[in-house]
């Protein structure tokens, strides 16, 4: 895609890129080219671009008006700066905004209808823009990103209660009424007999007020979460795959997990039987990478369309891999691959292109320990160190604005928790082990401590996420699932939206 400015704009304005980069035409002479004039700055834009992606201009190209037939346009209800972050974000890029060009690209996303410009706001939603975004998105009716912005506010209003405050009553009381997101764990448990009782077959949440675990509910029966995939995708928890003991034979079914009713529900799983794989969920889709089947490295991926319930495969991995280490930020998906000699590869998966994109590669030696959080427009890869130091944990941060790697100050050996369980709420970061549950505060170069509450006293592996808990929970009916198999079974095989091939593994 092409867009042109015109007209230089003043410098103030130009944090966002160098007028002194974009090509200057004389005149719009291409026929899908057209100019667009807002405060005396010039953009040349495709109409086509335009029509496909903001409300305002299908409207007005498909009315029949006068306008619509002419080459310019003057736009009396945007600023200019807004307009240069419309463009930007329609142009595939990701930029990070100050407060000035905030408020013009919200004044922005509301006037031109503009899907994509919304979304690209929620992606950048963080403790520092946060209470802007909100109030400047409730004044404009940006609804989505109103919304987005107080819940991001209600998970760190523990430490912004003055600054929330100085917001108007409605907007304050709409906050109070949203519930945090929770610190919540699950072990390594599989299948066992109604009549033992399991320990391990429960999910957990961290109790922030008496700083201890909690059960939130029981796994069904049936399900296994030794080597399954865990992710959670709008506020539901699923769990795929997973083996039977020491055969590793896997579950060939999905359960999905809804705090909001407080139940549990069978879905179909991936068309590849594999275990030991990761599970990611973004925008509407989960995405099952990787793993392992008859004990082989598995590179294929399969992506799962919640709206219509059936699994399909996409792009595969760049090299086959098991456990593979993701981290989500600014609506991007971001794995590490590592690939021996102490190099780690990190790749993007773009959806709208179905590809696997190299972002950068770390050099650095560790023996076994890998993962990856993220924070803002950082990347951070947890690693333990090399054999003569691999109970050491060190950390190395990815600017993706930049593009510059900075090795991270600490040496996190000591640390009771593990942070090979690090997951990032607002400016924390929260991780555990038996001895004890950890709270960071994320900084330039370090991660603070901030508090510690008890451990997580499991054995074997542990799975950590975040969810948002309903202040009242419905009743929960022990083994509803596993008592209803059978005819779930039987309703998954006869959905027409099923491949053929998931059902025929049912």
């Amino acid at each position: 895609m092409k867009i042109y400015i015109r007209e230089a704009m003043e410098s103030s304005s130009l944090d966002l890129m160098e007028s002194s980069s974009w090509p200057q035409l004389g005149s719009c002479k291409h026929p899908h080219i057209f100019r667009v004039v807002i405060d005396g700055s010039s953009f040349d834009v495709d109409r086509r671009l335009l029509t496909e992606n903001c409300e305002y201009f299908r409207a007005l190209f498909q009315s029949g008006m006068r306008e619509c037939r002419q080459d310019e346009i003057q736009l009396r209800c945007v600023g200019a700066l807004g307009f240069l972050v419309l463009l930007q974000v329609l142009d595939r890029k990701q930029p990070m905004l100050n407060s000035d060009q905030i408020v013009e690209a919200i004044e922005c996303a509301a006037f031109l209808q503009v899907p994509a410009l919304t979304k690209h706001l929620i992606s950048v939603i963080d403790s520092e823009n946060c209470l802007l975004m909100y109030h400047t998105a409730s004044t404009f009716g940006v609804w989505d990103l109103s919304h987005s912005s107080a819940l991001f506010i209600r998970d760190l209003s523990p430490d912004l209660q003055d600054e929330i405050h100085t917001l108007p009553c409605a907007l304050v009381d709409y906050i109070e009424s949203l519930q945090p997101r929770s610190y919540m764990a699950v072990c390594s448990h599989s299948p066992s007999s109604e009549l033992l009782k399991d320990l391990q077959r429960t999910v957990c949440y961290l109790d922030e007020t008496s700083r201890d675990w909690k059960v939130l509910t029981h796994l069904p029966l049936s399900t296994s979460t030794t080597m399954a995939g865990l992710a959670v995708l709008d506020n539901k928890l699923y769990i795929m795959g997973g083996v039977h003991n020491v055969s590793k034979k896997v579950v060939e079914t999905g359960f999905c997990y809804c705090p909001a009713a407080n139940t549990w529900s069978i879905v179909c799983g991936p068309q590849q039987l594999r275990y030991n794989f990761s599970l990611i969920g973004h925008d509407g889709c989960l995405y099952a990478l990787g793993g392992e089947s008859n004990m082989k490295a598995l590179s294929s991926v399969e992506r799962y369309r919640v709206s219509d319930g059936s699994w399909r495969s996409v792009s595969p991995l760049p090299s086959p891999a098991a456990s593979v280490v993701s981290a989500i930020t600014m609506n991007r998906i971001f794995i590490c691959l590592w690939r021996g000699q102490g190099a780690t590869d990190i790749h993007e998966y773009v959806p709208e292109q179905d590809r696997w994109l190299l972002v950068t590669t770390l050099i650095r030696q560790h023996s076994y320990g890998l993962h990856m959080v993220a924070h803002k427009d950082n990347l951070y890869v947890l690693r333990n160190g090399p054999c003569e130091d691999f109970l050491q944990c060190v950390m190395d941060r990815y600017n993706l604005s930049s593009g510059q790697w900075t090795a991270m100050l600490g040496q996190y050996g000591n640390s009771k928790s593990s942070l090979f369980t690090a997951v990032v709420r607002g400016d924390s970061v929260f991780t555990l082990s038996r001895e004890a549950t950890t709270e960071f505060t994320v900084e330039d170069q370090t991660w603070r401590l901030k508090r510690e509450m008890n451990g997580f006293g499991r054995i074997g592996s542990i799975y950590t996420f975040l969810m948002r808990l309903p202040k009242t929970r419905a009743p929960f009916i022990e083994n509803s699932v596993d008592q209803n198999l059978e005819q779930n079974l039987r309703d998954i095989r006869s959905c027409h939206r099923i491949s053929p091939q998931c059902s025929d593994n049912l």
